[in-house]
């Protein structure tokens, strides 16, 4: 790979680094806690290894702690708190013998231990809060960000794709790159320390043990240097997996009725043995990391320990057995956390793929944009207007130079084929869409003028699926509203006819429905979706073929509630039976995008056109 692509993939993995970390603000709560602990557990980690030396020398050349007889003059330097402690020990092993100096030198050990594992203890604490906190923040912004967008988002994406992403990939960075910032932060301190230590006691020794550090940097970052490639794509392969699943639970029923447990249990299995390649030969990677990390420094540790054998042997160690024995101590100290530093790295350099991921979510933009000075629309009083309003969804006009006005408290309604546009047609007043071309006007006003916010709550949408949540019934007819009493929501449940097989419920209006209503009759989820309709009250309604996958029972109870609804509205009808809009005060026929009759129910009959033919073959189909 050139130079510059290297820097310009390392910028990048930095920058999402910082970014990930950005989500932790304020960084004051955190850092001078965790600093200040993290220091005072690498100073009482280093004493805990120090004095190892003390108490093999009370164990076997009690002598030599005596030599220390006047208590040294304070500085802040590692020889006056050696000088100290050596001062206390002696004193105690002359005025009281050894085995007291032993209990003095156990018990040091062990505070130092202690108060060591009690810092790491809490600045994990700390470290813990920090994480939670990120990734509670990084949850909260993809939600956010995805209730925010466009529909043409998830048309465009794959829903396993956004799925994996929202679960997957956030686990992803919660196990590697967040669980990672203890060794980031605090391992090179340990380091640091231990490295200081080595160099106090042996200039000489430690500088030929610094060979591995180069050696061990290049080799690991070698081993790890595909790790960002292969997290790309087994990150791609979870996606078609979780869309694999989401296919399996969504179309059960299908996949049942055509037999076709085979085909998709085969689409998954590739897709999951794949997965399980990639995955593995990440696995391996990353595994392979640690044991060459320890590999190497264990191979340092050989040659450094006989190259103090040499020195020692020459009379040039400069230090006592005992000493030699806590600077090999020292050293080992020293692998442990540059062993955890190279897996941590390898992990990281897969996690901040999954970081990429997640911000390609968040910095998505919607297509569909408030103006900065849009208008304020706080009621319906004129008409809803198409002027040669054209659309495409990338492959070819969908709808093209559709002009019609709905003047207030009218009803129109919108038939065709199959394919004609008629739901697009439809989704274009909300926004779901915006036009390709020409204007939809409401009051003479283009509805790309007014905040999105107030067009949306002048307008009600009950479509052919009805969309349901995992929730209480109450909770369902009251959505995304505030303040609604219980009577507003039983008054609404009457005139949609659902208030009788509501209160049977074992619950009544507290009884949690299932997903997408699934514990609910069709006809019982529509007139629920009614019911909010109603609750809203809208001055303008929108009819996406409400009842077209209803029974004629349901149906005739839903199009009494549709009837009740529509009463005094403004009403956008798309209609697919077409006895349910006798009586529309208009009906403009649409094929292939085009608006090619348009009239009253016996204007259209009499023509004899398109209009007269659909209704005559759904005659006969009835």
């Amino acid at each position: 790979m050139p130079e510059s692509d290297i820097l310009r993939f390392g910028n990048k993995r930095m920058s999402t680094f910082k970014r990930i970390l950005s989500y932790a603000r304020p960084y004051g709560r955190y850092w001078p806690g965790y600093l200040a602990l993290s220091v005072l557990s690498v100073i009482f980690g280093i004493a805990n290894y120090a004095l190892i030396g003390p108490v093999l020398s009370v164990l076997f050349q009690p002598e030599t702690m005596t030599g220390v007889t006047a208590k040294p003059e304070f500085s802040f330097s590692i020889q006056y708190f050696e000088q100290l402690f050596q001062y206390l020990l002696g004193g105690t092993i002359t005025s009281k013998g050894v085995m007291h100096g032993l209990w003095f030198v156990s018990l040091a050990l062990i505070a130092a231990s202690f108060f060591a594992n009690l810092c790491r203890y809490l600045s994990q604490r700390i470290l813990v809060s920090m994480k939670t906190r990120l990734m509670m923040n990084i949850r909260r912004d993809l939600f956010s960000k995805i209730s925010s967008m466009d529909v043409g988002y998830f048309t465009d994406k794959r829903k396993g794709d956004i799925l994996s992403s929202i679960s997957n990939d956030v686990n992803e960075v919660q196990n590697t790159v967040a669980s990672s910032f203890h060794i980031i932060f605090r391992e090179p301190l340990l380091v640091i320390g231990f490295m200081a230590m080595l160099f106090y006691m042996s200039p000489r020794l430690t500088i030929v043990s610094l060979v591995a550090i180069p050696v061990s940097a290049f080799v690991i970052s070698r081993i790890t240097h595909n790790l960002r490639r292969e997290a790309k794509v087994t990150q791609t392969l979870m996606g078609q997996i979780t869309s694999r699943f989401e296919e399996a639970i969504s179309g059960s029923r299908i996949i049942k009725a055509f037999n076709a447990r085979k085909y998709v249990e085969g689409q998954f299995d590739k897709d999951n043995r794949q997965h399980k390649q990639v995955s593995q030969a990440i696995g391996n990677r990353q595994e392979l990391a640690s044991p060459v990390s320890e590999f190497l420094g264990i191979t340092v540790a050989v040659l450094v320990l006989f190259y103090g054998g040499w020195l020692n042997l020459h009379g040039k160690l400069g230090m006592s057995w005992p000493a030699f024995v806590v600077y090999i101590g020292f050293y080992w100290r020293v692998l442990e956390p540059t062993k955890a530093i190279a897996a941590a790295y390898a992990g990281i350099r897969k996690g901040l793929v999954s970081g990429e991921r997640i911000f390609a979510i968040l910095d998505a933009e919607t297509r569909i944009k408030e103006m900065p000075d849009a208008r304020t629309l706080s009621a319906f009083k004129d008409n809803i207007e198409f002027d040669g309003v054209t659309f495409d969804y990338g492959d070819g006009p969908v709808l093209k130079d559709i002009s019609f006005t709905i003047p207030k408290g009218k009803t129109v309604a919108i038939v065709g084929p199959s394919g004609a546009g008629k739901s697009t047609l439809a989704d274009l007043i909300p926004r779901f869409w915006d036009v390709t071309s020409g204007t939809i006007r409401i009051d003479g006003e283009d509805i790309r003028r007014y905040k999105i916010a107030d067009l949306i709550s002048l307008l009600g949408v009950v479509t052919q699926e009805s969309i349901l949540f995992n929730d209480t019934v109450f909770n369902n007819i009251s959505f995304g509203m505030e303040g609604v009493s219980k009577a507003d929501v039983v008054q609404a449940a009457r005139i949609a006819n659902a208030d009788e097989f509501i209160s049977a419920l074992p619950k009544g209006y507290q009884t949690n429905i299932g997903d997408r209503g699934s514990r609910l009759s069709g006809g019982q989820r529509q007139r629920i979706a009614i019911a909010r309709a109603v609750l809203k009250n809208p001055p303008v309604l929108i009819l996406d073929e409400a009842t077209s996958a209803l029974d004629t029972e349901s149906e005739r109870l839903v199009q009494d509630a549709l009837t009740r609804l529509m009463e005094n509205r403004t009403c956008l009808v798309i209609a697919h039976r077409l006895s349910t809009i006798a009586n529309a005060d208009e009906i403009i026929v649409l094929q292939d995008g085009i608006i090619v009759e348009r009239g009253t129910h016996r204007d259209l009959l009499a023509k004899g056109g398109l209009y007269s033919h659909l209704c005559s073959l759904q005659s006969v189909s009835e």
